[in-house]
């Protein structure tokens, strides 16, 4: 899965000479959290964010009235506290390559470019929806988590003794182990009782770690 498939296209941007009192409207108005900031040429030269403008605005305890703090928010304008080192991601760019990004730089989204053209930007709400999507969470099923022993062809044993019982094997996926011997392994099975998955998996895992029935979508 590539960042091209997954982001939000013609992501709603700003300019430079926007005031924050508009910004932060305009964020409210688009539940967005962040924008990526456009010059006249339609460049990229920043990112704001919501929490940027917050930082930027008087404090609530300011001795201001509010028309002297409305006419100071109308004067500070993006440029000012925008993120001018934009940490960008091309749209061909693997999905998990843009996650390890934003954790690295501890940021909640990545504008997505096609060269030097902003097309995009994909955030952590994006990739939480991939998470969800990849363990088959909206999915009614038996949900397990074992520890399999670590070697070439365990896991199509596992998956081949489900098929075999009549389970549907809707998402797996797998983690770290407790050690080099062996790795977590995690699916959403359908079409089998939590009893005959049990059945099926015990003689070929090291540990169940976790079953339960999910019924609710």
């Amino acid at each position: 899965m590539l960042v091209g498939n997954r982001m939000t296209p013609n992501p709603i941007t700003c300019s430079p000479d926007t005031s924050i009192t508009e910004a932060l409207k305009k964020m409210r108005q688009e539940n967005v959290h962040r924008f990526p900031v456009l010059d006249k040429k339609g460049k990229l030269v920043g990112i704001v964010s919501h929490t940027d403008l917050l930082y930027a605005s008087p404090s609530s305890v300011t001795s201001l009235n509010v028309w002297e703090i409305t006419y100071l928010m109308n004067q500070v304008k993006v440029k000012e506290v925008m993120t001018r080192e934009v940490i960008t991601v091309q749209e061909d760019c693997p999905i998990e390559e843009a996650a390890k990004l934003m954790r690295k730089n501890t940021v909640g989204g990545l504008p997505v470019m096609r060269g030097d053209e902003l097309v995009g930007i994909i955030t952590e709400s994006d990739i939480f929806e991939i998470f969800l999507e990849l363990l088959m969470a909206q999915e009614k099923g038996v949900r397990l988590t074992v520890l399999a022993p670590y070697f070439k062809g365990s896991l199509a044993q596992i998956s081949a003794a489900i098929t075999e019982k009549g389970g549907l094997i809707l998402a797996m996926n797998t983690f770290m182990g407790e050690d080099p011997s062996n790795w977590g392994c995690h699916m959403k099975v359908s079409d089998i009782t939590k009893e005959e998955l049990l059945e099926a998996v015990k003689p070929l895992v090291v540990e169940v770690l976790d079953i339960r029935d999910i019924n609710d979508k």
